[in-house]
């Protein structure tokens, strides 16, 4: 066997261990409120999120991805293939290594910005300080306290809305169902647009901004109204309330955000898998990188085997240990970081859904006062957010050190 074809099969290796920590970490983004919640179980929701993320990652998922994630090594920059390559292998691992740290800890860490930080060790070791574009990694920086702190006034204001409007009043079963077209219209509006705007698929489909506001508004509509009637003949009046209205609406709000997570997290492990794969097979890459569809199948089984061996852990720390979760709470978190991660990616922000739903949780838990939330939890996930990127770049110079050694 040829040192080459030796490195692509180590390649596959990494690249399964990061998809698998992928599933195992960010499967937490989608199902921890709905299962905090109760709406689920977390059995039903580690069955869900796999299928959803399989199916993510192959149907809508990118087929062509940056050659350095995210820009933070300057194109053309770093020319030589074999550095290249190795590069691409201990970013993979570097990266895995540290996520599957923060799975132990039960805390959510960015797997993007874990990839980020490697990226940056492999840019420094290969070509030196002056190779990684610092306004861009400033950007990433910034993404940890813009998302949050965004995401937790959504949902703050979100939950108080519905406090006010549904939860405060004497039939809150008839005020839910009645303002139901309205809460799922919303839902769905922002689950059209980041379909549209944010999956590699939308933007392959380019339907320009008006007409992606006119289906979005056209979906909306049709779905609330169709909604409001399914949960008028399904839901016995007996015994209900508001909780078992947003019970329906959170359920499907935590399946779309299952189904985003496999379309744009693949790229983080199947993204470096594919550099190594192009090189070895023709010997050069250029800045973009095609993705044959068995290697997006190949992520989106690593993800599934993830959500299902080890997805429990990150689950609870989210749904559970940071503020108690409901229904109508669990809505407004979904809503909340789904909403963050929409506006922020038509900016040009690097967001991650970590830490948009993270705040979201704790939105929905201020909103109740400050007793509400277990500030230990979140300063723990704090700090681990803040270690992603140096932690994820001294692992990848390191590995790189080791790689090169060997090879």
């Amino acid at each position: 066997m040829t040192t080459a074809y030796a490195i692509l099969i180590t390649g596959y290796v990494f690249g399964f261990y990061m998809a698998w920590n992928i599933g195992a970490n960010d499967v937490a983004n989608s199902m921890a409120s709905a299962v905090g919640a109760k709406a689920i179980t977390i059995r039903q929701a580690i069955f869900i999120a796999g299928i959803l993320n399989l199916a993510g990652a192959v149907f809508i998922g990118g087929h062509v991805t940056e050659t350095i994630r995210n820009g933070i090594i300057a194109p053309g920059a770093i020319t030589d293939p074999r550095l290249t390559l190795i590069g691409a292998l201990s970013a993979l691992l570097a990266a895995a290594l540290w996520v599957s740290f923060a799975t132990w800890k039960s805390l959510p860490v960015s797997t993007t910005h874990a990839i980020v930080g490697a990226m940056v060790g492999f840019g420094i070791m290969a070509g030196g300080w002056r190779v990684i574009n610092w306004g861009q990694l400033g950007a990433v920086v910034g993404s940890w306290i813009v998302s949050p702190l965004f995401s937790l006034a959504i949902a703050f204001v979100m939950f108080k809305v519905i406090v006010r409007f549904v939860t405060s009043c004497p039939d809150d079963f008839q005020r839910a169902l009645t303002l139901a077209p309205l809460f799922i219209g919303l839902a769905m509006f922002v689950v059209v647009l980041s379909f549209v705007f944010k999956t590699p698929l939308g933007k392959q489909l380019a339907l320009g901004g008006p007409l992606s506001l006119v289906i979005a508004l056209a979906l909306a509509l049709a779905t609330g109204l169709l909604g409001r009637r399914l949960m008028a003949r399904r839901i016995r009046r007996a015994g209900a309330g508001a909780e078992d209205i947003f019970r329906r609406i959170q359920i499907g709000t935590s399946c779309y955000v299952a189904l985003a997570q496999g379309a744009n997290d693949v790229a983080n492990a199947i993204g470096p898998l594919a550099v190594i794969y192009f090189l070895v097979k023709t010997g050069s890459v250029g800045d973009k990188v095609p993705v044959p569809v068995f290697l997006l199948v190949f992520g989106g089984i690593g993800i599934a085997c993830g959500i299902a061996m080890a997805g429990s852990r990150v689950m609870e720390t989210l749904g559970s240990k940071i503020t108690t979760l409901t229904n109508t709470r669990g809505y407004a978190v979904d809503f909340a970081a789904a909403t963050t991660v929409l506006v922020a990616s038509k900016l040009g922000l690097p967001v991650s859904t970590t830490h948009a739903a993270v705040g979201g949780v704790m939105g929905v838990g201020l909103a109740r006062g400050f007793e509400a939330v277990n500030f230990r939890i979140v300063l723990q996930i704090m700090l681990y957010w803040i270690l992603t990127v140096p932690a994820a770049a001294l692992t990848s110079m390191v590995l790189f050190k080791i790689l090169i050694w060997i090879l």
